[in-house]
């Protein structure tokens, strides 16, 4: 019973900190698992590594999977990913504030700051996620038709953080970015999402950013040294978080009646809005 007026009290105190944070923060970029903001959180790292660049004394230094979070770190306490990883505001004071979540939508906790927002296929999505849970993460052993149907974990889960975030979206300043559309123009979309955050894009620091965020490299350097805070098998090929990279991959993996399954499932539980943002994908919904 001593230990529970401790426990309350740091919750308390988490709450408060991380509130301070997003007051703080200039906007948040927030997705469901495995629609892509790896890739675009290295992206943007490189892009303002070199666009807003430290003092002669302290010079830049070379952005990977580790660092990356340095720049852009997640909307959380962690010590290596999270905001006490965002190290370089002293030394580069115009460098935007950009915490990264997984969290559904709250208006309390988002309060009025801009969003970038990334959507991707839900049945890219389902089957990323289906990898991650069971070669990744070891936290599911089922096939893949229980891991569509599971609440916590598959379509159900998705379908509830899509239509969480479709409503919030519309009550404040955003930007939608698929994985779909980041794909096929790499430069030309996270250029447009630069100038949302309010800057003018440097060409030169975007070409290269886009060029040194290549799925190869960046599978290189998973495998090289992993990622901050995940022990896993880099042997396996389908555990990787740089996985396959490919724009409806699923079809490899997926039977009809799985996609049939998955069409039925958007169609009748996605709100309207949320089938807006699904559409940005490619995938269309009735």
């Amino acid at each position: 019973m001593l230990d529970f007026p401790r426990r309350a009290f740091r919750k308390i105190d988490r709450r408060i900190r991380m509130a301070r944070a997003a007051a703080t923060a200039d906007a948040f970029l927030a997705s469901y698992p495995k629609s892509g903001r790896t890739w675009f959180r290295f992206i943007l790292s490189h892009y303002f590594a070199q666009a807003i660049p430290q003092s002669a004394e302290q010079p830049n230094g070379t952005i990977n999977l580790f660092s990356m979070f340095g720049i852009v770190p997640n909307f959380d306490l962690d010590p290596v990913r999270g905001i006490p990883a965002f190290r370089h505001q002293m030394q580069r004071p115009q460098l935007p504030l950009i915490l990264v979540t997984h969290h559904h939508y709250r208006r309390s906790l988002f309060l009025g700051r801009p969003v970038i927002f990334m959507v991707r296929d839900p049945r890219d999505v389902m089957v990323s996620a289906f990898f991650h849970a069971t070669r990744h993460k070891h936290r599911f052993s089922g096939t893949v038709d229980a891991f569509i149907a599971d609440e916590g974990q598959g379509l159900p889960a998705l379908i509830n953080y899509l239509n969480s975030w479709a409503e919030g979206l519309q009550s404040r300043e955003s930007a939608v970015l698929s994985y779909e559309e980041l794909t096929r123009d790499t430069v030309g979309a996270s250029a447009r999402i630069i100038e949302f955050l309010g800057y003018t894009p440097v060409e030169e620091a975007l070409r290269k950013s886009v060029a040194a965020a290549d799925f190869g490299a960046m599978r290189e350097l998973e495998l090289q040294g992993g990622l901050p805070a995940h022990d896993y098998d880099r042997a396996d090929a389908e555990s990787l978080r740089m996985r396959r990279g490919k724009v409806g991959g699923f079809e490899d993996y997926l039977s009809d009646a799985q996609l049939e399954r998955i069409q039925e499932y958007c169609e009748k539980g996605l709100v309207p809005s949320a089938k807006r943002l699904v559409a940005r994908t490619g995938m269309k919904l009735h």
